[in-house]
């Protein structure tokens, strides 16, 4: 009786991270060139509900995370519900500062910029305003993007692996980086790890 309500409740899992997965709208792009796990895409503009927090790559995206799904739930000046979308995006954000002797700028802290996606219909004027001033709405342009794609739990290390990874592919294509790498998650927290879509991106010129 045991196994099988594990096996149950296990393929009551499977079914819900395939429908949560097939409902979610997600960013749109044009594939220009696949190679394997890499592909190289060009986005449509678009708008992010984004915060910036700062601590380790995992810590810091779930503080976040949390901040952006109250928006999206309601917490906002109209109290408006938000579709949620795909990807939840991760990124650095480098503090500069300048100093005068001699004049140069030094990085002080490393801090992530988290988003999510807004949905394709929206605009800076429709979207409702968030009350938490720590989130802010950004028109994002069309743009160029490498990519690599993997499955697996969320962690530092799969990130770092698949950037890794990513920077020599766009070497031997002879791409060059535009911007910090992204780290894209599509998938809610209870989808089974071999279910979860991830990515990495890299803006590229």
């Amino acid at each position: 009786m045991k196994r099988s309500l594990r096996i149950s409740l296990a393929t009551a899992w499977i079914i819900l991270g395939a429908i949560e997965a097939m409902a979610t709208e997600e960013a749109k792009y044009t594939v220009v060139k696949k190679d394997e796990s890499f592909e190289i895409r060009d986005y449509a503009p678009h708008v992010l509900a984004e915060t910036v927090t700062e601590g380790d790559l995992e810590g810091a995206g779930n503080e976040a995370f949390n901040r952006l799904f109250r928006y999206i739930s309601g917490a906002n000046r109209s109290r408006g519900k938000v579709a949620m979308t795909a990807p939840v995006a991760q990124e650095p954000r480098r503090q500069k500062i300048e100093m005068t002797a001699p004049v140069a700028q030094q990085r002080v802290e490393d801090r992530w910029a988290v988003s999510f996606m807004m949905p394709a219909a929206s605009t800076l004027e429709t979207l409702p305003q968030p009350e938490d001033p720590a989130i802010t709405l950004r028109q994002v342009p069309a743009r160029r993007m490498a990519a690599v794609r993997y499955s697996g739990f969320w962690s530092e290390k799969g990130y770092l692996q698949h950037k890794s990874e990513l920077e020599a592919w766009m070497r031997r294509q002879g791409l060059v980086p535009a911007g910090e790498a992204i780290w894209a998650r599509y998938n809610a927290p209870f989808t089974p790890w071999f279910l979860r879509r991830n990515e990495v991106l890299i803006p590229v010129r």
